[in-house]
């Protein structure tokens, strides 16, 4: 039986599904602002969505965190 992958072999696309679901939540954020939610959902329904989308974002940010940039040294 072959050795699972590293962990690292799957990041690139748990990091693609993060921004997949950080650009659902950002898309509901637009919707709210700009207030077109209401031609799609009811107010009810946009709200379960918003949660929804906000709830995956957040999840994926914690599957897949983004790789520390490396910080300059000051002097």
């Amino acid at each position: 039986m072959p050795a699972p992958p590293y962990p690292h072999a799957m990041a690139p696309a748990a990091l693609k599904w993060r921004d997949l679901a950080e650009r659902r939540r950002a898309h509901f954020v637009e919707l709210h602002q700009s207030g077109r939610w209401k031609h799609y959902y009811t107010e009810d329904r946009f709200a379960f969505e918003m949660r929804q989308a906000v709830a995956l974002a957040e999840r994926w940010a914690k599957i897949a965190p983004r790789p520390e940039m490396p910080r300059r040294k000051a002097g």
